[in-house]
C-alpha cells in the first residue's frame, strides 16, 4: 500500500487522570462494565490483538454494548495522526499497516455472533489514501465471512479527497457514518485537523450516490444553541438520515473542560426538532455515543 512521509508529530499520551465524579449530575453516572460476558468479549478481543473504540475512546455505554454482545472495531491502529480537543484515542506516529487486520475483524464478527457490526478508524493522514484501502478490505472480508451481515462504518473525513471516499462506498456498507462533532465557530478548538466543509461534502456525496447517512453531534462543548440548529440544518439539508446527539464527557484533565451539563429533557427537545428537520431518526441524550443501539437506527 502506498504511503507519503509522516510529518512530524509530537506524541501525546494523555493524563490518566480523570475528571472526579463528582463533578457530575446523576444522570450521567454509568456502572462498571463487569459481568461474564463483558469479560469474554475482552479476553477474545485481546487475543485477535484487535482494537476498539468502546476501550480505547472509554465511551461510558461500553459495558451495557458489551454486556449485549456488541462492540465497535477500531482498524488501522491506536495511535491517531490528529489532535482533536475532546478525543481519548493516542495521537502521534503511527505503526505501520497490519495487512491481516481485515481478516482477524472478521474472524471476531463471526466468532461473536454479531449481526450488526460498527467499523470505526483513527486518522491515519500520513498515508497516501488515508487508510481507505484497509477500511474496503475490511467490510470486503466480514461480507464474505458472515452472510447477511449488516455493517455500519464510522469514517474519517479524508480531507474531502472524494475518490478515497468512493474506496469506501465501492465496498457496499450498509451504513456510512461521519461525525460533525461540533458547530463550525468549534472547530479550530475542537478539531484544529478538520474542516467543517469536509464533514459536509462527505456526507454529502454519500447520500447522491444513494447511501443511508449517520452523523453525530457533542453538546456541552460551548456551542449556542442557534448555531447548533443551524447545523443541524445544514445536515438535514444534505439528506443525512441519522443524527446522534449526545453529551460530551471530558476523558482526561488533558483535554477540553466541559462548559455545560446538558439536562436530559433539552436533549428531548432537540430530538424532537430534528425530526421536524427531516432527519429520518434522532438518538437523543446525554450518555448517547455514535454507535450506541446503532442496531435500531436502520
Amino acid at each position: 500500500m502506498a504511503m507519503v512521509e509522516t510529518i512530524e508529530l509530537p506524541v501525546v499520551q494523555p493524563s490518566e487522570a480523570a475528571v472526579p465524579a463528582e463533578r457530575r449530575p446523576e444522570w450521567l453516572k454509568v456502572k462498571i462494565p463487569t459481568g461474564e460476558t463483558f469479560g469474554m468479549l475482552k479476553q477474545m478481543i485481546g487475543s485477535k490483538k484487535l482494537h476498539t473504540v468502546c476501550e480505547e475512546a472509554r465511551c461510558p455505554n461500553m459495558g451495557e454494548c458489551w454486556g449485549a454482545g456488541t462492540a465497535t472495531f477500531m482498524i488501522l491502529g491506536d495511535t491517531c495522526t490528529r489532535s482533536c480537543g475532546f478525543c481519548a484515542v493516542k495521537t502521534g506516529r503511527p505503526g505501520t499497516i497490519d495487512l491481516e487486520e481485515p481478516a482477524r475483524v472478521a474472524d471476531a464478527i463471526e466468532s461473536m455472533g454479531i449481526r450488526h457490526a460498527v467499523i470505526t478508524s483513527v486518522n491515519r493522514d500520513e498515508l497516501a489514501d488515508g487508510g481507505a484501502g484497509v477500511f474496503a478490505e475490511t467490510i470486503r472480508q466480514s461480507r464474505a465471512r458472515v452472510p447477511g451481515l449488516r455493517l455500519e462504518v464510522l469514517i474519517p473525513d479524508f480531507k474531502g479527497k472524494l475518490d478515497l471516499l468512493q474506496l469506501i462506498i465501492d465496498a457496499k456498507p450498509d451504513i456510512l457514518n461521519h461525525n460533525t462533532e461540533t458547530v463550525p465557530s468549534l472547530y479550530r478548538t475542537v478539531r484544529p485537523q478538520g474542516r467543517y466543509d469536509w464533514t459536509l461534502s462527505v456526507l454529502a456525496e454519500a447520500k447522491r450516490q444513494g447511501m443511508t447517512t449517520k452523523t453525530g453531534i457533542m453538546l456541552g462543548l460551548g456551542e449556542e444553541r442557534e448555531e447548533l440548529l443551524a447545523t443541524m440544518r445544514d445536515l438535514a439539508d444534505r439528506g443525512v438520515d441519522v443524527l446522534t446527539l449526545g453529551q460530551y464527557l471530558q476523558p482526561t484533565k488533558s483535554h477540553l473542560p466541559v462548559v455545560r451539563f446538558v439536562h436530559p429533557d433539552e436533549f428531548d427537545e432537540l430530538r424532537d426538532r430534528g425530526l421536524e428537520m427531516g432527519f429520518r431518526f434522532v438518538e437523543s441524550g446525554p450518555l448517547v455515543r455514535s454507535s450506541y443501539h446503532a442496531e435500531r437506527h436502520v
